[in-house]
């Protein structure tokens, strides 16, 4: 009687207990559906988001030619230009015009000879921007030529006479540069300073690359970055290092793309006998008794 009470409560407990395992196969089979549809989700979005990416970065590489080739183009239509840098504010208000100023002041200073008694200048005016305040350097002179051989005539002058003095101010003659060039360049002038001071011959390389002449032999420096650091470990001294170029807007996003990897095995290509591995384990736990029927 004992027995067959035992026995009665074992199958009601197996059977309770295979209850609970079909309502966790269910629950198990509703979550792994679920599970399946949120990985289709992600899988979308990351091809949306690599997609995007990979049309960003085609795009900011066409920014970067179109950029390069809009700065070529302005070079190309200032070639005709030059700069006059250190003539003080004001200085033109005695002449006629800034014309006749400047060439007054390019063959007083360059000591043409009256052969050249017109320079075949367009135009002349004063850099764009406001007056600067007192002690603060004179905006340059812009000039432009007709003739490009005698622009690069009187700026290969300058250059043999290292400048020339104007009302005790030193006066330099260069190339039109457009903006982006220009503050390259500058940013070598801490680096040049220290060149000129050290009596080290150097040239400023178009667009904006340093040459020093070393030596044991010329090297050429492509950023300030790179031209400061040989130069501290040459022993020369630079109070101010130049902070090195901030990655570009298409290597941040190359840093911050992820390689897809392979999505989870789905149903019909998942092996068999993992599903099944649970059940075996089950099985190992499960004690059976005399007269037990078998699942």
């Amino acid at each position: 009687m004992a027995e067959a009470e035992i026995l009665q409560e074992l199958k009601q407990f197996r059977q309770e207990n295979r209850q609970q395992f079909d309502d966790l196969r269910s629950d198990l089979s509703g979550l792994h559906n679920r599970l399946g549809e949120a990985e289709d989700r992600i899988g979308k979005a990351e091809e949306r988001i690599q997609a995007s990416e990979e049309a960003t970065l085609e795009m900011l590489k066409l920014h970067v030619r179109l950029d390069e080739k809009l700065t070529e183009m302005g070079s190309h239509s200032r070639r005709d230009n030059l700069r006059i840098y250190g003539v003080a504010e004001e200085s033109e208000r005695d002449s006629v015009n800034m014309l006749s100023f400047v060439n007054k002041l390019l063959h007083e200073g360059l000591q043409l000879s009256e052969e050249m008694p017109d320079l075949q200048i367009q135009r002349a005016h004063r850099s764009l921007g406001p007056q600067p305040t007192a002690g603060a350097p004179p905006r340059s002179i812009v000039v432009r030529f007709l003739s490009f051989t005698v622009k690069e005539m009187l700026l290969h002058k300058a250059w043999q006479r290292k400048g020339f003095k104007w009302k005790d101010n030193h006066v330099n003659l260069d190339h039109d540069y457009p903006p982006s060039i220009i503050a390259k360049r500058k940013e070598y002038a801490e680096i040049r300073k220290v060149l000129k001071a050290n009596n080290v011959k150097f040239q400023t390389l178009f667009p904006a690359r340093l040459r020093v002449k070393h030596e044991d032999g010329p090297k050429t420096y492509n950023t300030p970055t790179e031209a400061a650091e040989d130069l501290v470990n040459r022993g020369y001294v630079i109070t101010t290092m130049p902070a090195p170029p901030p990655a570009s807007l298409t290597e941040r996003i190359k840093q911050l793309s992820w390689t897809r990897v392979n999505r989870r095995a789905t149903k019909a290509t998942r092996d068999p006998t993992r599903d099944a591995s649970y059940k075996e384990k089950l099985r190992t736990f499960r004690r059976t008794t005399p007269g037990a029927t078998a699942d």
